[in-house]
């Protein structure tokens, strides 16, 4: 069995496209070094999908990383697996256990492969 949590399209709707800059964003997150952070926020509709695109900016280097994220209806969640003989065995709000909510912007599900 496999245990997985993915966001929904519930989180995927209120997520927005954007642009934010930071100084040593998120309390130095990115590095121990001082740094500009640029941070740009894109949707991609029919795929569901966000990319977090970030550009920091320290005194001896520039980074760019791209952060993918992918947001799933338990249908589409099914689907992936599918087609590798994998099937859901229970839908959880996350891997704690908890019961699950369509509403939620996290879903867990356990899946086994098909003898």
């Amino acid at each position: 069995m496999i245990l997985l949590d993915v966001y929904s399209l519930n989180a995927y709707k209120n997520r927005k496209e954007n642009s934010v800059y930071e100084w040593n964003q998120m309390q130095n997150f990115w590095s121990s070094d001082n740094y500009f952070s640029f941070q740009n926020t894109f949707k991609y509709d029919k795929e569901k999908v966000i990319l977090d695109k970030y550009t920091l900016i320290e005194k001896k280097r520039v980074r760019i990383i791209y952060n993918w994220l992918q947001y799933f209806s338990t249908k589409s969640f099914q689907s992936e697996f599918e087609e590798d003989d994998f099937a859901i065995m229970e839908l959880f709000s996350d891997v704690s256990g908890n019961k699950y909510q369509q509403s939620n912007f996290e879903f867990a599900a356990t899946l086994r492969k098909n003898e």
